[in-house]
């Protein structure tokens, strides 16, 4: 039976898909995070604020393949964007991700590898992909509807660390490394705790801002936003799924 974890850092990550539950919801407390069962629209869903970076993000995930049986993992949430043509507002797919903060080549391993693993990068579940996609081409803010500019998405690797990217240097060296569609700081943790343990999974990630000088790109202004904007095309996806 379907079973699908979903995965915030931030309160404004999860908290339209929390209200979507509506007051049917178990909550149960484990490692010091609250894990909110319910539906969404008839589908069994787990939401869950993880916190911020990678061991949050690893444990969260863990437990909901363990602990609350998950059979498909979702990460919502913003992130800098990186790919050429990608700007604010727009929507980035995983197809694999990665850590841009893992060095071990020092030992002859590549960039960004763990050392000792059999693969280079996680990669994300095709059909979950697909679900992604089709989710967001039917949603309102894809069309460009009430005279708005459309959004798009593409498919693309995730990038992530320990590292909240607002320089354009180090966008620049991560850009060079890996050629990410977008950075951010969970992503690949939690795609590495479902590898090990057999899970699809899948990242979805709403563009903030730029990944380079903040001054410019408002990401206060538009982590709010662009938060609840993936929420809701996860909100469609997990019918899809």
């Amino acid at each position: 039976m379907k079973k699908i974890g979903i995965i915030g850092a931030m309160e404004t990550e999860i908290e339209f898909l929390r209200k979507l539950m509506g007051s049917e919801i178990k909550k149960t407390e484990a490692g010091s995070i609250v894990f909110n069962e319910g539906k969404i629209h008839g589908v069994d869903v787990v939401v869950v604020r993880s916190g911020l970076g990678k061991v949050n993000a690893a444990l969260c995930a863990q437990r909901l393949a363990l602990q609350f049986g998950c059979t498909n993992i979702i990460n919502t949430g913003i992130a800098g964007a990186m790919a050429h043509g990608l700007g604010v507002m727009d929507f980035v797919v995983s197809t694999d991700a990665l850590y841009h903060d893992m060095d071990a080549t020092g030992f002859g391993y590549a960039k960004g590898q763990v050392p000792q693993m059999n693969v280079f990068s996680f990669e994300a579940d095709k059909g979950m992909i697909e679900a992604a996609k089709k989710a967001f081409n039917s949603s309102e803010f894809a069309k460009g509807e009430d005279g708005k500019e459309p959004h798009k998405i593409i498919e693309g690797r995730i990038a992530t660390g320990d590292q909240f990217i607002s320089d354009k240097s180090t966008k620049e060296r991560i850009n060079n490394d890996f050629s990410p569609a977008c950075v951010e700081m969970e992503g690949a943790a939690i795609a590495h705790a479902c590898y090990l343990n057999k899970v699809p999974f899948v990242i979805l990630r709403c563009m903030s801002d730029m990944a380079d000088d903040l001054r410019t790109n408002g990401y206060d202004f538009n982590e709010p936003v662009a938060a609840e904007l993936s929420a809701r095309v996860v909100e469609k996806m997990i019918q899809l799924i």
